[in-house]
């Protein structure tokens, strides 16, 4: 599995409507949540290993109806506990 997040830039007054699409209609969103800054929304995703980030950063997000723009994160690591397997020496 894949984890990426992207902040998205929404066109005026879309950023609602933009947050209930991706919701609604995209089965690897995760979580969306709104943003002060240069961006208006943050998204994550989770993508199965089969899935190339790019195609699908380019035909779903921002494609999405409202997008402006978008800037992509790529996670590398979970650092949760229920991720993290630490044991007593590695502390």
């Amino acid at each position: 599995m894949k984890t990426v997040f992207v902040m998205i830039k929404c066109e005026l007054g879309r950023t609602y409507d933009v947050a209930a699409h991706l919701a609604d209609t995209v089965p690897e969103v995760r979580s969306v949540y709104s943003t002060s800054g240069n961006y208006d929304l943050l998204a994550q995703f989770q993508l199965s290993s089969e899935q190339e980030i790019g195609r699908f950063i380019t035909k779903t997000v921002q494609t999405a109806p409202g997008v402006k723009d978008t800037y992509t994160i790529i996670g590398l690591n979970a650092f949760t506990e229920e991720k993290l397997d630490v044991g007593p020496d590695d502390i």
